[in-house]
């Protein structure tokens, strides 16, 4: 008997894009081709599969995506595909292309996506790829490490500007409810404050004290950084300028997080990911998601890992407090 189960899968990506998605591609391809498995491009998320936009994809095809942002294959958010109208055409597709077993990049919302294709017969592997890390089964998601790079390249040049005027800049990155990506930018670029949506803060005891007491000290330039789940940082730069009495600019970074060519930690991470994606479904297993724990790649049951919780390290969050207050005290902090 042949090693493989299946001779035929697909792979798409699905939600929002973020750097590694083509690396991942790129892997998912070359390692299926390596077991004579053939590997089916579906275009533009489960809106492709369900329309059958799809492209053969060879090794040829990958030679030149390992270091392009973004994702070839486009990604789309499907309402049609939540239906159990939409899943059914989905699976009647697959069968159409002669699909044994399809990867999915993306998040929880593509992870479900998964679940219910393998339901109906579809052995389905999720690979956890978003830029926000905030996939609860995994300890590492795909795009992050690009992403807190890109955000940290930005603060560095908008220092520039605030230490020139002596002002005070709150940058807002990404995150959606998570404040990973705004816990690691603001330790990399030694933010004055930190806030994130997992630890609540007193804004006049957090920041407004503070501030008071570095500029006592004679420092009157400051970077806040803050998660986009947090709230207005307009009003917040207006508190600011009302009571410390220092110009106050938001900047609101946006989509130029999400693009960009993926660092080496993404390629490599991205690469080992979709290679154990096709072990898995060239044995005939689905209903998983692949991910990173304690520096390993490990599996789970894809309805186990939408259950599991994720939490912020609070004590990185403490010593990112500490190392951007440490010494004030004399000042006036307390």
């Amino acid at each position: 008997m042949s090693e493989n189960k299946v001779k035929r899968i697909g792979v798409l990506t699905s939600g929002g894009d973020s750097p590694g998605m083509n690396t991942a591609i790129r892997a998912v391809v070359r390692a299926a081709l390596d077991k004579n498995i053939e590997v089916i491009g579906i275009r533009r998320g489960y809106n492709g599969l369900i329309d059958g936009e799809t492209v053969q994809l060879t090794s040829k095809s990958v030679s030149e995506v390992i270091a392009r942002g973004g994702t070839f294959l486009y990604t789309a958010r499907s309402p049609k595909f939540k239906t159990e109208e939409g899943v059914l055409e989905a699976v009647e597709s697959c069968k159409k292309l002669g699909l044994e077993g399809v990867v999915v990049i993306g998040g929880d919302g593509s992870f479900r996506g998964a679940s219910d294709l393998s339901k109906h017969g579809i052995p389905c592997v999720g690979i956890p790829g978003t830029i926000d890390n905030d996939i609860s089964c995994s300890e590492y998601t795909i795009g992050f490490d690009t992403a807190v790079n890109t955000c940290v390249d930005c603060i560095d040049k908008i220092r520039d500007t605030m230490q020139s005027h002596d002002r005070c800049s709150i940058i807002e990155v990404m995150g959606r409810n998570a404040g990973y990506i705004a816990l690691n930018a603001g330790i990399a670029t030694g933010a004055m404050a930190i806030l994130i949506p997992e630890v609540p803060v007193d804004i006049e005891e957090h920041v407004i004290v503070r501030m008071k007491a570095a500029m006592n000290s004679g420092r009157h330039h400051f970077i806040i950084v803050v998660a986009e789940g947090v709230g207005n940082i307009d009003a917040l730069a207006e508190k600011i300028k009302a009571e410390v009495g220092i110009e106050t600019k938001t900047t609101i970074l946006g989509h130029v997080q999400r693009g960009g060519s993926p660092t080496a930690t993404d390629r490599v991470w991205a690469s080992r990911l979709g290679y154990e994606a096709v072990k898995l479904l060239s044995q005939g297993i689905g209903d998983r998601v692949v991910a990173v724990k304690n520096g390993e790649i490990v599996n789970y049951d894809i309805q186990d890992a939408l259950k599991m919780k994720k939490s912020i390290d609070k004590e990185m969050y403490k010593m990112a407090y500490t190392i951007s207050s440490a010494g004030l005290e004399k000042y006036g902090k307390k």
